[in-house]
């Protein structure tokens, strides 16, 4: 039952984006506030070209104490290369990829289009739905 449900079925879609030219500081906050644990890098197309993550803004935290600056912009801290699923990929298939992947979110795809994110919570969820 749970191969037939798709990545599209608990996608999140209302995305909280930030842009290379994010403080970082407010792209923390952010992540923060929302409860994420990372958020789309988009550019002014709303093309993605990277993700910033927990693991970003802990670069920026080390980063600041070992430098004493605490400044800089998300597109110095983002991630660019990145590990995208498609929309009507199959739940399992996305559980064993999140498995071997220490990412706790990936960005998902319709062909070229960037439609949403899903992430490890996503796929508890699913799993949910087999109770």
């Amino acid at each position: 039952m749970l191969a037939k449900i798709t990545v599209a079925d608990y996608m999140t879609k209302r995305l909280v984006t930030l842009t290379k030219d994010t403080d970082v500081f407010e792209a923390i906050k952010k992540l923060l506030e929302h409860k994420i644990t990372s958020a789309p890098v988009i550019d002014p197309q709303g093309k993605l070209v990277g993700m910033f993550s927990e693991k970003d803004g802990l670069k920026v935290f080390l980063e600041s104490v070992y430098n004493q600056g605490m400044s800089g912009k998300v597109g110095d801290y983002m991630a660019v290369d990145i590990i995208r699923v498609e929309a009507d990929s199959s739940i399992v298939d996305l559980a064993e990829k999140f498995r071997q992947s220490s990412v706790r979110s990936f960005p998902v795809f319709e062909g070229q289009e960037f439609v949403g994110i899903v992430s490890r919570v996503d796929v508890m969820k699913a799993l949910l739905t087999m109770e």
